[in-house]
């Protein structure tokens, strides 16, 4: 019996879920990499650390949930919170450099 093809559905062939896994897969080693050979300057480690796990987000949204094939407006109502989400952690990291540069001003070492 023939598996009927319901009309909307959108499905990649395994070739392309296999390329998606290991460009994954490759994208979490250089995160580990980052970290374990302990990349100076710290911001750099930690913004390539983050822009890896949007990237992989990324990939696992369009792929693996499928929100490739949706609506835009599904996909904005997902994509602009975590958008803004980034822009709000941006602007707050400054904040807690000089938080940080505070204290040690103030208080000696931590």
């Amino acid at each position: 019996m023939e598996k009927e093809h319901v009309s909307g559905e959108q499905h990649h062939p395994i070739r392309v879920y296999l390329v998606v896994w290991g460009a994954l897969f490759i994208l979490s080693a250089l995160s580990y990499f980052l970290d374990y050979f302990d990349i100076h300057p710290l911001w750099l480690q930690r913004f390539l650390i983050t822009a890896f796990a949007l990237i992989k987000a990324a990939l696992i949204a369009n792929y693996f949930m499928h929100l490739r094939f949706e609506r835009p407006a599904l996909v904005y109502a997902i994509v602009l919170p975590l958008v803004l989400l980034v822009v709000l952690a941006i602007f707050t990291m400054g904040e807690g450099d000089y938080v940080a540069w505070v204290r040690q001003f103030f208080f000696g070492s931590k």
